[in-house]
């Protein structure tokens, strides 16, 4: 297996280590050589994690990519959020006792460096904590509160900027991590099979209209289910239900990607999971998925401020440009001409150090296949809307939508379907909506959506309320499965 270092500098890592290739953030992100490589390892040690900034997205396209980053998208996403704090003090409260018992201090500050301890005073918490959060170098600082130890933060390092500590042990660390080391695998708990759909009325794009929402709770009560429909301040009572449905629009730094997180950790069945939402809702992320495994696409290019002069060559006039995490239209535009290009590029790469290009394909409408657990669930035509190149066009008095048609899944020819498929098993086994163009006999996908709409009068069309009885219907499964009420 190759091992990539990765860091913002070489200059970051100065000691060799046998069988470790020491690469640049930007050649990881933009060199051919690593976008196509395989059997790869990545240690992500960049000076910073920040949303859509470098360090963010070695990780998010090496998970892209099969290289397995440390740390991976959710870590750093706790990280940011300071849910890091949390995990910790959640399942680690009884190692982090034992480790301070004798203690004399109220406070202490932990560096652990790829699972090692360079003190050498608490090795086991600190292979406890790499294993929990997969972060190569961190600290973290515990106190003592009325006679308890609590982490209260944690921060990932850069591999220069670790004060007290000689490179050597640093390097020493990780050439003994580099000799494999464990995952932890968390025990699902079993608990009564109850299901809550997490829905905020009156949200923009919410995936479900209230008609819909009921029809999911008459399924699941038909399933044997209880079902309670909770809000965004009802995150403290996840721990009452075995599953999460969430009938809210998904995105990374929101309330939703907060349940679903709490929910994943906690052992529930969960739609969408952590890791769908973090891999559909970036298109940068999307786009080098599809490329690596070889599903069709529009001609695609990932820009950056080294290859502006591309584009036109590339993608031609009009294109479209694409801000990774836009939504619903939002954040995806078409520019006519280079001045327009030029500018559209040089808003969006001042919040993204990379941004989505795609040729233009006109047509009349746009596939949609629903896929749950890996099958086919339904299909719909999303026609543009009269006048526009979208399906949806946002304006001064609001958003209008082009007519959804449902199609009955024999209907639809066998390639789109089938290729719907192939890239949404890239993402797992949850419930995703694929976008796709065909013109002629050639189809591509346009993007692959966590969390897709249900609606009812649009995508209920032709199976009406067998469509919601077959999602409930998963969900019912998957608790029994987990309970081990059921063969796997």
């Amino acid at each position: 297996m190759k091992i990539l270092f990765v860091v913002n500098h070489p200059r970051d890592w100065p000691l060799p280590l046998a069988g470790v290739e020491i690469v640049p953030a930007r050649a990881y992100l933009t060199d051919e050589r690593y976008c196509r490589s395989a059997d790869t390892k990545v240690f992500n040690l960049c000076k910073s994690y920040r949303y859509q900034r470098r360090g963010y997205y070695v990780s998010l396209l090496g998970e892209a990519r099969g290289h397995k980053p440390l740390p991976d998208i959710k870590a750093i996403e706790d990280l940011q959020s300071g849910r890091a704090v949390d995990v910790i003090n959640d399942a680690l409260a009884d190692a982090v006792a034992k480790a301070f018992a004798g203690e004399t201090r109220d406070s202490v500050a932990l560096t652990v460096c790829f699972g090692r301890d360079p003190a050498r005073r608490h090795e086991q918490l600190c292979e406890q904590l790499f294993n929990l959060l997969h972060v190569p170098l961190l600290r973290v600082r515990f106190e003592r509160s009325d006679g308890r130890w609590l982490a209260r933060s944690a921060q990932a390092l850069q591999a220069g900027e670790i004060d007290g500590i000689d490179f050597a042990q640093v390097a020493q660390a990780a050439a003994d991590c580099l000799r494999g080391h464990r995952q932890r695998d968390r025990e699902p708990a079993a608990r009564r099979p109850t299901l809550a759909i997490l829905h905020t009325p009156g949200q923009a794009g919410e995936p479900s209209n209230a008609a819909a929402l009921l029809k999911f709770q008459e399924a699941a009560e038909v399933l044997g289910m209880r079902v309670a429909v909770i809000g965004r301040g009802d995150i403290e009572r996840l721990p009452e239900f075995d599953a999460l449905f969430i009938r809210d629009t998904t995105n990374v730094n929101h309330y939703t990607y907060e349940f679903s997180r709490r929910a994943a950790l906690a052992g529930m069945v969960v739609m969408d999971d952590p890791d769908s939402i973090l891999k559909c809702t970036n298109k940068v992320y999307l786009a080098e998925l599809l490329a690596h495994h070889g599903i069709p696409t529009p001609k695609t290019l990932l820009i950056h401020r080294d290859n502006l002069e591309r584009i036109v060559p590339t993608l031609g006039l009009p294109c479209i440009l694409k801000q990774p995490d836009g939504a619903f239209s939002h954040g995806v535009v078409k520019a006519e001409t280079r001045e327009e290009l030029d500018a559209i590029v040089a808003g969006m790469l001042a919040s993204s150090e990379l941004i989505l290009g795609q040729e233009y394909l006109p047509t009349d409408y746009d596939w949609r296949i629903g896929i749950l657990d890996r099958k086919p669930l339904f299909a719909c035509k999303y026609h543009m809307v009269p006048g526009h190149w979208q399906i949806i066009r946002h304006g001064e008095d609001g958003a209008a939508e082009g007519h959804t048609e449902a199609v009955p899944l024999e209907a639809v020819p066998a390639q789109v379907t089938a290729t719907a498929l192939a890239a949404a098993n890239l993402i797992g086994d949850g419930f995703y909506g694929v976008d796709l163009k065909q013109r002629g006999q050639h189809c591509t996908i346009i993007e692959i959506n966590d969390n897709p709409n249900v609606d009812a009068g649009n995508e209920d069309g032709v199976r009406r309320d067998a469509l919601y009885r077959d999602i409930m219907d998963v969900f019912r499964c998957r608790i029994e499965l987990r309970k081990g009420s059921i063969a796997p």
